[in-house]
């Protein structure tokens, strides 16, 4: 094969319509993702409840559809009655998950005052390790039910006449790891979740559930976990869950950006394994997968092991993402994409600070670090329908992975607005990659933009004083003949090309 890329894109091929929530992140009480991070009282920026407006600015640049509150490890041990009430009445505990103090300044109501005002939904995870179906029948009742009972009457008081109706609600968080306080297993952990979602769905039918999945796919319980567990839940929830991150640890960048094929894997085989169950109960519902926590994570875990315990809001994972970085997570965002046919929800983890395509300075400044870039042109141009892609690309092997093609890449289509978009990643790390797609079914396309990121130092990174080092360009070179484009895509770059329909 010569050395270019070939796509075929066909409209009538949908893989699915893209639930937006595929877009979806992540903040927990840990490091300074909501103390310095979301919510600053005293900061130049924050207002009048101590929200940062600078930080608000590019979160709703993203479209962030939905946002995971409040854990995460954190959740395991909280007490979400802590967080509501007046302030000066909430106690300080000692958060074990991440050995810090918990001031509870932040809690459930700000967290869905926050969120309007950045224009998201919330998804919010219920304790599951300390915390059993009593709780989760309370918090349920607190936040969505009218008035007229204790817990939501009490909410009233607190100044919240309107109940939040809450939508998505998670069933704790990585249940299956040892680290997890009230660590359960699978027979353990799929009773009380069945069992917490009957009241919660009896407080308030409307709701839709998630169960815990695996933490990632090298737990030795995995995928005999997922088995157990939707044995018992499998007609009480919507969703299951699945975790992963990925690192260049050896820094070997071929192999790292071939790391999507494995999430690919994984997303595949839980597929199985809930149709699987599927089948074994005769049922006629198909699972769905929420990939609620994903990102690229190793940067950070040296200085974490050397922080001071029992601090409030110390920096923790606070990992400075690179240009190989943001092109892991537009590769990643595209198996996503590929998979939406099952993932219809997924939480890139975190948002602000840890692990973060968001930083801050407490008491400074805020801006977008390298992985903003692909996660934001795919929330707000990855609308649509996801079609399957035809690709022909040269590949290529590392010692870990092989076949990894050169070309990664995805398209969507937009029929409200008329428009189809290529996202398509170059992972040659030497070479441009010559790029034809076939757009036959559409009839005559033109170029609206082609966006590229790229920068001749993959180790490069944006920081406070020199925040727009790896930034996007509009200098493509995607050009349309008719129903065919062209384009000649950099070595090791994130592209994204929007056509309008003629």
């Amino acid at each position: 094969m010569s050395y270019k890329a070939k796509m075929i894109v066909d409209k009538d091929f949908i893989i699915s319509p893209i639930d937006e929530r595929l877009y979806g992140s992540f903040i927990e009480h840990l490091g300074r993702a909501v103390y310095g991070g979301i919510y600053e009282p005293g900061h130049p920026e924050a207002d009048e409840q101590g929200f940062r407006k600078d930080v608000l600015s590019l979160i709703q640049a993203l479209r962030v559809p939905i946002i995971r509150y409040p854990g995460g490890n954190f959740v395991s041990g909280y007490d979400w009655k802590d967080g509501i009430g007046p302030k000066d009445q909430r106690p300080s505990r000692l958060e074990l998950a991440w050995r810090t103090i918990e001031p509870n300044q932040f809690g459930l109501n700000e967290f869905v005052d926050w969120s309007r005002a950045a224009g998201t939904d919330v998804m919010w995870a219920i304790n599951l390790g300390t915390h059993g179906v009593e709780e989760a029948r309370n918090v349920v009742e607190y936040a969505n039910h009218p008035s007229g009972s204790y817990w939501s009457d009490l909410r009233v008081s607190h100044g919240y006449k309107n109940p939040h109706a809450i939508k998505t609600w998670c069933l704790g968080n990585e249940m299956d790891g040892p680290w997890q306080i009230g660590h359960k297993t699978a027979a353990e952990y799929g009773r009380i979740a069945t069992e917490s979602a009957k009241v919660m769905k009896w407080v308030d039918p409307t709701i839709e559930l998630v169960a815990c999945g695996s933490s990632n796919r090298e737990m030795i319980t995995y995928p005999e976990w997922e088995s157990t567990v939707l044995d018992h839940t499998y007609e009480h929830v919507e969703f299951l869950s699945l975790h992963s991150y990925y690192g260049n640890h050896q820094n070997d960048t071929a192999t790292f950006l071939g790391r999507s094929l494995e999430m690919e894997d994984f997303i595949r085989s839980v597929t199985a394994t809930c149709d699987y169950i599927k089948a074994k109960k005769r049922s006629k519902k198909t699972m769905y997968l929420s990939f609620d926590e994903w990102n690229v994570w190793f940067h950070s875990n040296e200085a974490d092991k050397k922080i001071e315990p029992w601090q409030i809001a110390p920096p923790q994972l606070e990992d400075i993402y690179t240009m190989e970085d943001a092109l892991v997570v537009g590769c990643l965002l595209i198996a996503l994409l590929k998979h939406s046919d099952r993932v219809k929800m997924a939480c890139l983890a975190q948002l602000v600070n840890v692990i973060a395509p968001i930083m801050t300075e407490n008491g400074g400044q805020a801006w977008a670090q390298t992985i903003y870039y692909p996660y934001m042109h795919a929330s707000v141009y990855g609308r649509g329908n996801a079609l399957v892609p035809i690709v022909q690309s040269p590949k290529y092997d590392t010692k870990d992975i092989t076949d990894i093609p050169y070309l990664e890449s995805i398209a969507v289509y937009n029929e409200e607005s008329g428009e189809v978009t290529i996202f398509a990643v170059n992972r040659d790390l030497t070479n441009p990659l010559p790029l034809e797609v076939d757009l036959r079914s559409f009839g005559a396309c033109k170029v609206l933009e082609h966006i590229v990121l790229e920068n001749e130092n993959l180790k490069a990174v944006n920081t406070a004083s020199g925040p727009n080092r790896v930034k996007p360009h509009t200098l493509g070179n995607a050009k349309s003949d008719g129903s065919t484009i062209s384009a000649n895509l950099s070595k090791a770059s994130w592209n994204v090309i929007r056509l309008s329909l003629q």
